[in-house]
């Protein structure tokens, strides 16, 4: 059975090959959060640099590389880039698994920064090639929750195998190779063209103002729920919550986050204009629970409205900036857009540190009511700007769909 795209059809091993690619960018870090603790004893000369360098210039790469691919799409065969990217991503994991030193292990991730960076804008930018419309917007909905689900499993695997052998969580990059043999199908089947009614067609080169609007919305509220990833196994041992649950709570997170994703279509249909107002009220509502909950149940309701909430404004703010470019640039919108969830990612626990200075607030609570506050901001400009593009959604988003 074929599948809808707006454009056409396209074929299940073809879907199958974009829902791949979704699912490898997710994995970057993932190996060596378990052996973060251990590696002192793995590597005992190792110096505290060293280390340092291995949890951070990964994610550093990956910015520029991320930037680069959006640039390079536009005048390459993206396939190619897919492909270069993906080889990269697979041999830096193989390098990671046979490493025997600190050094070794240093340049492998960043080589595996590198291959994600050029992979992150191409997996979004494969749904925009290949769908338009209702179908793009659902698409969106469900990429986003295949990167959060592999995400959830992966986090659940490495844990298991970190405590075997520390070399077998870096097992989760190898399936950039599986997503490498699926992608090849993408050769036998080029995207067709844009319908002439595609909001795309509209616009003969990126419509700048609105990318950068939409870039700084997609950094705050990815900044904004950052603090849960970062700062919730504080703020449970401030108030004696066991550390395994800590975990689970952190889980409970990005299932949340992935499940908006399948439903995307109703919930736009449902909420219309009113949906980014309605997720960052759950984004805000989520955070102050979260900071003032006493127990884990009432910690776990406040970290999945805000994972509800993120949930379901990621894959709007994809789709909009694929729709205020030319099909040759959307992925380099996408990439510029994108690049805003790892500047959240480096510039969290400094953002956070400043505040707690200017506020002189040492609790462990602190930053979740201060990013709830920043949310509920964002929420009252939204009230008043529900028509707009970057906070509103038209009715091309939640009309009759044929």
């Amino acid at each position: 059975m074929n599948i809808k795209t707006g454009k056409g059809y396209i074929s299940p091993i073809t879907l199958l090959a974009i829902w791949s690619v979704s699912a490898v960018t997710s994995l970057p870090g993932l190996a060596i959060s378990p052996i973060l603790d251990e590696l002192s004893h793995i590597f005992p000369h190792a110096s505290e640099l060293e280390v340092q360098m291995l949890t951070s210039l990964p994610s550093l790469l990956i910015i520029p590389f991320v930037l680069l691919s959006g640039l390079l799409s536009v005048g390459q065969s993206n396939l190619r880039l897919l492909y270069s990217g993906l080889a990269i991503f697979f041999l830096s994991g193989v390098a990671c698994l046979v490493a025997k030193s600190i050094t070794t292990l240093i340049v492998a991730s960043c080589l595996l920064g590198v291959g994600a960076g050029m992979v992150i804008p191409l997996s979004t930018g494969l749904v925009v090639r290949y769908f338009t419309g209702d179908y793009r917007v659902r698409q969106l909905g469900y990429s986003s929750a295949i990167n959060n689900l592999t995400l959830v499993v992966a986090t659940a695997a490495v844990g298991y195998l970190a405590n075997e052998n520390w070399h077998l969580p870096f097992i989760v990059y190898l399936l950039p190779g599986l997503s490498l043999l699926l992608a090849l199908a993408l050769r036998n089947t080029p995207p067709a063209p844009e319908p002439r009614q595609s909001d795309q067609l509209k616009h003969s080169a990126i419509h700048t103002p609105r990318l950068a609007r939409l870039t700084l919305l997609y950094l705050l509220i990815t900044y904004a729920v950052l603090v849960i990833s970062f700062f919730l196994s504080y703020r449970t041992e401030q108030i004696h919550i066991a550390q395994s649950t800590s975990g689970i709570i952190i889980s409970l997170f990005f299932l949340a986050i992935m499940l908006p994703g399948f439903a995307l279509g109703p919930i736009i249909r449902a909420l219309r204009g009113a949906t980014n107002l309605f997720a960052l009220a759950l984004i805000a509502i989520g955070l102050f629970v979260t900071g003032i909950a006493k127990e884990a149940i009432t910690m776990g309701v406040g970290v999945v409205l805000a994972g509800l909430g993120y949930g379901t404004m990621q894959p709007l703010i994809y789709d909009k900036a694929a729709i205020i470019a030319p099909p040759q640039q959307a992925t380099k919108a996408l990439a510029v857009v994108m690049t805003a969830n790892y500047v959240a990612i480096v510039i969290c626990p400094f953002v956070v540190d400043a505040l707690r200075r200017v506020f002189d607030a040492r609790g462990e609570e602190f930053p979740f009511i201060a990013n709830g506050v920043i949310v509920t901001v964002m929420a009252i400009i939204a009230l008043f700007n529900h028509n707009g593009f970057v906070l509103g959604l038209d009715k091309s988003y939640y009309g009759v769909k044929k």
